[in-house]
């Protein structure tokens, strides 16, 4: 192989980490098609093209050899500050700063992060925003703490069944279900008034708010595909949420 398409196929792959991280991190799809491009440009690739799904992501050169590769996604999140870090990387690409080598390592250094916050963090906050979006729907003080409880509870077996069973759905219709018991309990024995605000605080901490707007920004900016994938994942998300609550206040 030769010095020069090694470095085209170099370039690739650090084009493609770069989009996997950002697209599994919960970034919008323009977003890393322009980050991917920008890279490419920035090594001397001016004839690149990008084109991905919330599953997937194909990318091409043109010169000097027509090559095309694709990486599939299999796992998304929600994690703003890998985001930034690749974006940072893209912008020390574009002035010169970094090599391609050194790109692809600090991109590797990324995508090895591990969860920003530990899971017992991220648990403790999901229950004390439950208890705030309380009060901002004019909830009364003395629902807090059962808000709280509610949220967290049900946050933690979201996290719990996401492990055990990979399928979103499952995970959030758990949660939701455990919030709905735990609310409809606490109310039942006197330690909580209002039950719908209860609940509708609670589940807050589980509702797709970064796919829908991100659904619609991708719709907005004429990827069309991408936006209704996320848009109908976002439906599921919350109709497994609407599901759990559902079951528990039939009975």
């Amino acid at each position: 192989m030769s010095d020069l398409l090694k470095r085209e196929h170099d370039i690739i792959k650090v084009c493609l980490l770069a989009g996997k991280i950002m697209l599994q991190s919960g970034a919008e799809t323009y977003r890393v098609e322009d980050t991917m491009m920008r890279i490419a440009a920035a090594f001397g690739v001016e004839n690149s093209q990008s084109y991905m799904t919330p599953t997937g992501i194909i990318f091409s050169v043109e010169e000097p050899q027509p090559i095309t590769r694709l990486i599939r996604i299999s796992d998304r999140t929600t994690n703003l500050g890998k985001i930034d870090q690749v974006n940072s990387v893209s912008r020390s690409v574009s002035l010169g700063e970094l090599t391609i080598e050194e790109a692809r390592r600090a991109l590797e250094n990324i995508e090895q992060q591990q969860a920003t916050y530990p899971i017992w963090l991220s648990i403790l906050l999901a229950a004390i925003s439950s208890g705030c979006f309380l009060i901002m729907f004019r909830g009364i003080w003395s629902d807090f703490v059962p808000a709280v409880i509610a949220g967290g509870l049900g946050f933690s077996c979201s996290v719990f069944m996401h492990r055990v069973i990979p399928v979103k759905f499952f995970a959030e219709f758990s949660g939701a279900l455990v919030i709905g018991i735990t609310s409809v309990w606490m109310v039942k024995f006197g330690w909580g008034q209002q039950l719908d605000i209860i609940i509708i605080s609670s589940v807050m901490p589980l509702v797709p708010g970064l796919l829908i707007t991100n659904a619609i920004r991708d719709l907005m900016a004429g990827h069309l595909i991408s936006g209704l994938s996320k848009g109908a994942e976002a439906f599921v998300t919350s109709f497994a949420i609407g599901a759990g609550i559902a079951f528990v206040l039939s009975f």
